[in-house]
């Protein structure tokens, strides 16, 4: 049973054993979650007109250790209860227009923070020893997660053969785009709330064919995990519009780099293959910003001017 779950369920269940003042914690929480969890207990009693030993009593009876744990149990059911205007509405409404940028970026620096405190970093180099070894390696993140997924395939794929960046708007394209999986290869899952069923029933298939599943996702009590046996945590944004995803970001990053730390030589080989291939081609010349040889590009800028007049 999710965290999420075993909050409303203790509440449920407690509720006819409570006192007066918890019952009127419990209602207040229950219609108003995401303006409770940005509370402490003593504001929370100040709201709700009880003392902040009732509020603290009542987590208690709940069964947790104290104040603390029950809001973090809080969070979890925000952070998939909330719609995308009332995650507006809380933002809104805690962020001043003169403060949004340092808001929002002291509130990243912070996830990447609490990121590298608690992620496990034996998980960690389970998962490169895991891709290291894999035949082929299945990508997939969906909606907002979409780009991280993507970036992780294009940096994967300087490194490995077999890189597949799952695509699809439908569950039975996913499961066509992956039908060869087996027991030599890993997918990797990256989901945060709200949660992708679709990216759940993937992993889920995978498992089912006894590949190796690794999942990149907010907590130990994310349904991505159901799966998985290897689990990397990362911070997300509680109660945004927008889904911060940059501690994330960063575990990808620290992924793609001890790969590369383990295959020096064919990232070096590849690269240099490319190297000549963009020299080759000119990729760059009218897509990016590229200093070469004026000499160049005046015998590219003569054949275009010839190919025009015949």
């Amino acid at each position: 049973m999710s965290r999420t779950n075993d909050l409303a369920n203790r509440i449920n269940d407690a509720y006819g054993r409570l006192s007066k003042g918890q019952k009127q914690l419990a209602a207040y929480i229950t219609d108003n979650y995401d303006k409770a969890v940005f509370l402490t207990a003593a504001k929370l009693g100040k709201v709700v007109g009880v003392s902040e030993s009732t509020v603290v009593r009542f987590a208690m009876h709940l069964g947790y250790k104290g104040y603390p744990e029950f809001q973090s149990a809080l969070a979890e059911l925000v952070r998939n209860k909330l719609n995308s205007i009332q995650r507006m509405e809380v933002t809104y409404g805690r962020i001043s227009q003169s403060k949004i940028l340092e808001s929002v970026l002291k509130s990243d620096a912070e996830k990447i923070h609490s990121t590298l405190e608690k992620i496990d970093e034996h998980a960690f180099e389970l998962a490169v020893d895991t891709i290291l070894h894999a035949s082929h390696i299945y990508i997939i993140g969906i909606r907002s997660c979409a780009p991280l997924a993507g970036f992780m395939a294009f940096y994967f794929t300087l490194m490995f053969e077999n890189v597949h960046l799952l695509q699809t708007s439908s569950s039975s394209e996913i499961f066509e785009q992956m039908v060869r999986i087996g027991k030599d290869d890993v997918i990797i899952g990256i989901s945060f709330p709200r949660y992708s069923m679709r990216t759940l029933k993937a992993i889920e298939f995978a498992n089912n064919r006894s590949a190796k599943v690794i999942t990149l996702t907010d907590s130990v009590h994310s349904p991505m995990n159901l799966y998985s046996s290897c689990n990397l945590i990362a911070d997300s944004d509680m109660a945004s519009i927008v889904d911060s995803l940059v501690a994330p970001l960063s575990v990808i990053n620290a992924l793609i780099v001890a790969l590369c730390m383990k295959k020096q030589s064919e990232v070096a080989e590849t690269l240099e293959m490319l190297e000549g291939i963009w020299d080759e081609y000119q990729v760059y010349e009218n897509d990016e910003i590229n200093y070469i040889d004026d000499s160049i590009k005046m015998r590219y800028a003569r054949i275009g001017d010839t190919d025009t007049d015949e």
